[in-house]
């Protein structure tokens, strides 16, 4: 009996070293990148960045502003392809917001914002494009901000991996325990401090 308890205890003990083992591989990128920004969004206030602001303008050919007349809420295809190659800038899957005089883009992304402007009567489109530096741009993937489907999926991917490598890591601790009597002390200071803190000290 004694002999399958340890069988037992020597099998679930290799399964958490592997599910230990990959997890941390899947979350090390993504825990080093958390760590380092919650570092820098702790200390927004004291990391100063200067915009960076760029802003192009040109006219709309006659012939697209004829199609742009006849639309009524989206961009016409022809607008998109031009606006692509004058600008440098994908708007096929955006939306705008149409008045009577003007139609507005808006671009928001990670570290900055953009927005694209077309003024219906004279055809005139402006472009400006701000930037807030590498950190900033860091900072809104902590968040997820204006990050897109790829990176909200990576997110949750990221998440459960280091649920299962914290998980897997405190079941490890448990097999240890016996043999290391700090463990158990250093496990109840981690759970406690953030709640004393919390009680104590956030307002």
């Amino acid at each position: 009996m004694k002999a399958k308890k340890r069988r037992w205890k020597a099998q679930l003990t290799k399964q958490l070293y592997l599910w230990h083992w990959v997890s941390s591989a899947i979350a090390l990128v993504g825990m080093l990148l958390f760590a380092f920004t919650g570092i820098t969004l702790n200390h927004a206030g004291s990391i100063g960045s200067e915009p960076e602001v760029y802003a192009q303008d040109a006219l709309l050919p006659n012939e697209l502003q004829a199609d742009l007349a006849a639309a009524t809420d989206s961009l016409p295809y022809s607008v998109v392809l031009w606006i692509e190659e004058e600008f440098d800038l994908s708007v096929a899957h955006q939306s705008s917001e149409w008045s009577e005089y003007e139609i507005y883009v808006s671009l928001p992304r990670p570290g900055g914002d953009a927005w694209l402007l077309i003024d219906r009567e004279s055809g005139e489109v402006m472009y400006e494009r701000s930037t807030r530096g590498m950190i900033a741009y860091l900072n809104d993937l902590h968040k997820g901000r204006n990050t897109g489907f790829a990176w909200f999926v990576f997110l949750d991917v990221f998440s459960v991996a280091t649920i299962i490598f914290c998980m897997t890591g405190f079941f490890l601790l448990l097999v240890h325990a016996k043999r290391r009597p700090s463990t158990w002390p250093l496990i109840i200071s981690g759970f406690l401090l953030p709640f004393i803190l919390i009680i104590f000290f956030v307002h």
